[in-house]
């Protein structure tokens, strides 16, 4: 027979947090988010911010079911094969076109645009998911078309959050599309929005693409912590509603990173 539960007890026992378990999922965090890969206990437990004895204990336990490994010649850590098989049922038993549907029929009602998910595939973000809203006018887009990934406010979403060495070998690119055709690309522009986008967690394109059209948009996250594409908004809305819709669009991407597993890529102060 289960046992009774306690009338003392108070809805927020059953909300609180288990402490060791928390610190674990800290530790899996810090060791996803990192640079570099392999990252030494000291480092670990500073960014946690546990005493070094706590964390050993946690990373022994992780690596005692393969979720983190500890490389024996440089004494660092690195997550391990066993999140592989989660990640995997994970992504099994995930239609992340469901998942994102309320968020862009939400999205494309309250901004009266075109909402949709883009995911990153080689050097292209596919259309995976869209909500074109109930609009007489506005800006249709197909499923499955696929853009390159500098292009416009999802490519600027999208670079401003990879690892560094992944967007320095990304801009080293001969053609670059974040400001419309190639020949327009600003270097120094980009940087600007880059660091832009770092603090409020979303990047605008404001005509370059197309006169008239605006986007905004904001990078996502999947089960392995990397940026696997963005949420984003697309139409004819004035200007000076980029940054409400911006917001908007940030909160959205946010809950489908969550969703999938994913920790949001969030804006720097």
């Amino acid at each position: 027979m289960p046992p009774r539960k306690d009338p003392a007890q108070t809805k927020a026992d059953y909300s609180s947090l288990v402490p060791a378990v928390e610190q674990a999922s800290r530790i899996l965090l810090a060791l996803a988010e990192g640079q570099p890969s392999k990252t030494t206990l000291t480092d670990i437990c500073n960014s946690v911010g546990i005493h070094k004895s706590k964390g050993y204990a946690i990373l022994n336990t992780l690596q005692h079911f393969a979720f983190v490994q500890r490389s024996p010649d440089s004494k660092t850590y690195s997550l391990g094969p066993g999140l592989l098989f989660l990640a995997s049922k994970v992504l099994d038993n995930l239609d992340v076109r469901e998942v994102a549907a309320p968020l862009l029929r939400e999205l494309s009602r309250e901004t009266n645009s075109t909402a949709f998910l883009g995911l990153i595939s080689e050097n292209h973000v596919f259309v995976v998911a869209k909500d074109e809203g109930s609009r007489d006018i506005g800006v249709t887009i197909r499923l499955g078309h696929r853009f390159p990934l500098t292009w416009g406010a999802h490519g600027k979403a999208i670079v401003a959050f990879l690892p560094e060495a992944e967007r320095k070998h990304l801009l080293g690119s001969a053609k670059l599309y974040f400001h419309g055709s190639s020949s327009k690309f600003d270097r120094h522009r980009l940087d600007r929005e880059i660091a832009e986008c770092r603090r409020s967690g979303f990047a605008v394109d404001l005509g370059d693409m197309q006169i008239g059209i605006h986007g905004v948009a904001s990078a996502v996250k999947g089960p392995s912590g990397k940026v696997i594409g963005a949420l984003a908004v697309i139409g004819t809305f004035p200007q000076d509603l980029a940054p409400r819709y911006g917001a908007k669009v940030t909160k959205a991407a946010q809950g489908f990173s969550q969703m999938v597993g994913g920790t949001h890529v969030a804006s720097k102060p």
